[in-house]
This record gives C-alpha cells, sequence and structure tokens, in this order.
C-alpha cells in the first residue's frame, strides 16, 4: 500500500495486510496524533488496509479563536 505522510510530506510503499493501528505502531506514530484517511475515507484503528489502499497520515492540529 501506498503511505501519505504529512509535516514532511513524503510517500512510503508499506506491505500488506495489516490494520491501521499495527501501520501506526510499526511507523511509531502516536495513534492520538494523527488522522487517517484510506481511500478518501477516515480510518479506525481497527480497519483493515490493503495492498492496493493510499492512506494519508495527517498530524491532528487545534486551534480556536484568539
Amino acid at each position: 500500500m501506498r503511505v501519505v505522510l504529512r509535516n514532511p510530506k513524503r510517500e512510503l510503499d508499506v506491505p500488506a495486510p495489516r490494520n491501521v493501528g499495527r501501520l501506526l505502531r510499526d511507523l511509531e506514530i502516536v495513534a492520538e496524533s494523527v488522522i487517517v484517511i484510506r481511500n478518501d475515507t477516515l480510518a479506525t484503528n481497527d480497519e483493515q488496509l490493503s495492498d492496493d489502499d493510499v492512506v494519508e497520515i495527517r498530524p491532528v492540529t487545534s486551534g480556536g479563536a484568539s
């Protein structure tokens, strides 16, 4: 599967199958610090990924009115 990481932007090819939670652990990414998008849809940690998926991992940012 193709994994797109943000900040800094880079792409990786990662073998499947595995679920989102395992992918994040393998990449040493804290699950609570990111959102995972699989083929343009928000993915949960237990969702199974396959070789033809495109997965984007974006950092969670928060802000507010100043």
